[in-house]
């Protein structure tokens, strides 16, 4: 057996709130109430019960729809983590990526290139408006 995320636990101060957010931005639902936790179960069977910070390699299209519900909802966005190139996506890796907070202040990280994926140094990164 290859060895894969199961899940993720993360406070909130309020678990619903932070569940819906990060579901409507994925396109996804918010799972029945587990226990204490509200679960978004991704493609790979991992469990986000809504850290710190997250992020979650999505394809080319998943991204755009998502940073179209980020816009749409008049989310601040950045291409960094640092909270540099507001309104702007990164190219890391030779994929988009782009960071948000969400109601908690859990920063949020959408990529569609995995980290590494490509030896790129990190000052030789790209940030573009979309």
């Amino acid at each position: 057996m290859s060895i894969e995320l199961n899940h993720i636990i993360v406070w909130a101060k309020d678990k619903w709130q932070s569940a819906q957010f990060l579901a409507r931005i994925l396109g996804l639902d918010a799972g029945l109430q587990w226990g204490n936790f509200v679960p978004i179960r991704t493609s790979n069977g991992s469990r986000s019960t809504m850290l710190t910070h997250r992020s979650l390699a999505i394809s080319d299209s998943e991204f755009d729809a998502a940073l179209a519900r980020i816009r749409d909802a008049g989310i601040e966005f950045y291409a960094d983590f640092d909270r540099t190139g507001r309104g702007a996506i990164n190219h890391l890796y030779g994929g988009r990526g782009v960071y948000f907070y969400d109601p908690n202040g859990h920063l949020l990280e959408l990529i569609t290139r995995p980290c590494g994926a490509k030896p790129e140094k990190w000052s030789e990164r790209k940030s573009a408006a979309d």
